[in-house]
């Protein structure tokens, strides 16, 4: 008879314990679930370096500034290149590592979009004219005009040849 109350005891307690889970999905792996959205925080694309001739290679810097409560960015931006009806999903850096920062009202980050500039016309380059941005745990996105030549593709699906930095800190 005594099975009973210890079946019931531990099943409460395992009850208890996933009860600590507050349910939400945040994507961005924020535990606390403050992750940065697009409506409390303002984008900017910054003056590029743009790469002048196929071949090259050519920087796009994008500022993130908080104007709500504080939040964080956990993981990658998400940037997608789109022309017409194609488009395609920006990887991170290879060596890049991401990092948890937290944004307090006024902090600003950013992140660079790294390409190698294709041929216009090549059949494998990417004649992307817009860019969508997406934060880490939001899936509302941004759209940007892409105005720095067609990306080259690279490897046999053609993959364009770009990709997105980590978050880093601006300023203290």
């Amino acid at each position: 008879m005594r099975a009973i109350p210890l079946t019931v005891t531990a099943l409460a307690a395992a009850l208890l314990l996933t009860a600590c889970n507050d349910g939400s999905s945040d994507k961005s792996g924020a535990k606390d679930g403050s992750a940065c959205r697009l409506g409390g925080v303002s984008l900017e694309v910054g003056s590029a370096s743009v790469a002048p001739a196929a071949g090259d290679t050519g920087e796009v810097p994008v500022s993130i500034t908080n104007h709500s409560t504080p939040c964080t960015l956990d993981h990658f931006p998400g940037v997608t290149l789109v022309q017409k009806d194609v488009s395609a999903k920006l990887s991170a850096q290879k060596e890049a590592k991401a990092q948890k920062l937290k944004l307090a009202k006024g902090d600003s980050a950013t992140f660079t979009i790294s390409y190698v500039r294709g041929r216009t016309g090549d059949a494998t380059s990417l004649a992307a004219t817009q860019m969508r941005i997406a934060l880490p745990g939001d899936d509302t996105t941004q759209n940007f005009p892409w105005k720095f030549g067609p990306i080259a593709g690279q490897g046999a699906q053609g993959k364009p040849n770009a990709t997105v930095s980590a978050f880093q800190q601006v300023g203290d």
